[in-house]
C-alpha cells in the first residue's frame, strides 16, 4: 500500500483476536506525533470512505493511523452483531494491544476515532485503558451505547462531532456529554446530516479531528500521561 512521501507509507496488517483474523492498514508518517485507531460504524469496514478521508487528513497533520475491520465478513452479516458493543470493544482492545507490540508504534500516544456504534466501542475501550488512551473523537457517534458508567470513567480528552441536522443523534450525544468527566467538547457541524455528505461537512470533521489529536496526543507524551 503506497502513500505520498509527506504522509508516510503504509502496509496491510493482520490482527489476531481469539483465532480470528482482523485485516487492517497501518500508516505512519515520519516523526509521527501519535497513532489513531479507527473504530468504524455498523455495516462498515476499514474501507469506509468517510473514515479514510479523515485518516488522510490525520496523516497529513503528522498522526499515524490504523484502519481495521472490527468484525469478520461472516460476523458483519449478522445485524445484531453490529450492535454488540462489548464485542466491538474487545476487538478495539485487541487492536490496541497489537499496536503496543509493533516496534514502530509501541511508544506512540494512542487515540481513538469512532463512528456510529464504533464511537461507543472507542469510549468503552478508553474507559478500560485509562491514561494509555490520550484522546478520543466521535463522528456522528452513539456514545450513549457505551453506558453511563463507562462514560464517567473516560479520562481521555473527548470530542463529540455531530451534524446539526442529525437531531436524534445530537440529542443522544448531548445526554452522553453530560456523563463525561474528562476534558470534553461537543462540536455541531451546521447543516450536516448523519453521514456528513453535504459539501464541506466531512472536511469540517477532518479538520476538527486533526486539531484535537495534534493538540492532545503530543500533550500526553509531554506530561507523561501514557499509562
Amino acid at each position: 500500500m503506497g502513500a505520498s512521501p509527506s504522509h508516510g507509507t503504509g502496509r496491510t496488517v493482520a490482527i489476531d483476536e481469539g483465532g480470528l483474523r482482523l485485516d487492517g492498514e497501518l500508516a505512519l508518517p515520519p516523526r509521527a506525533q501519535g497513532i489513531v485507531l479507527f473504530a468504524h460504524g455498523s455495516g462498515s469496514s476499514r474501507h469506509s470512505p468517510r473514515n479514510r478521508h479523515v485518516a488522510q487528513a490525520l496523516r497529513a497533520a503528522g498522526v499515524g493511523t490504523l484502519l481495521f475491520d472490527l468484525l469478520t465478513a461472516d460476523e458483519d452479516r449478522v445485524y445484531a452483531t453490529r450492535f454488540d458493543i462489548p464485542l466491538l470493544t474487545a476487538r478495539l482492545a485487541a487492536a490496541t494491544a497489537w499496536v503496543e507490540r509493533e516496534p514502530d508504534a509501541a511508544e506512540l500516544p494512542i487515540g481513538y476515532f469512532g463512528a456510529s456504534t464504533g464511537a461507543a466501542a472507542a469510549l468503552a475501550a478508553a474507559a478500560q485503558r485509562g491514561p494509555r488512551i490520550a484522546a478520543v473523537v466521535s463522528r456522528g457517534g452513539r456514545p450513549d451505547l457505551a453506558g453511563t458508567e463507562a462514560l464517567s470513567r473516560v479520562t481521555a480528552p473527548t470530542l463529540l462531532i455531530v451534524g446539526g441536522w442529525d437531531e436524534d443523534v445530537l440529542a443522544l450525544n448531548r445526554a452522553a456529554y453530560a456523563h463525561l468527566r474528562c476534558v470534553r467538547e461537543l462540536k455541531v457541524v451546521p447543516g450536516a446530516t448523519h453521514l456528513f455528505e453535504e459539501p464541506g461537512a466531512l472536511d469540517a470533521v477532518a479538520l476538527a479531528a486533526a486539531e484535537w489529536f495534534t493538540r492532545h496526543l503530543p500533550a500526553a507524551r509531554r506530561t507523561g500521561r501514557m499509562g
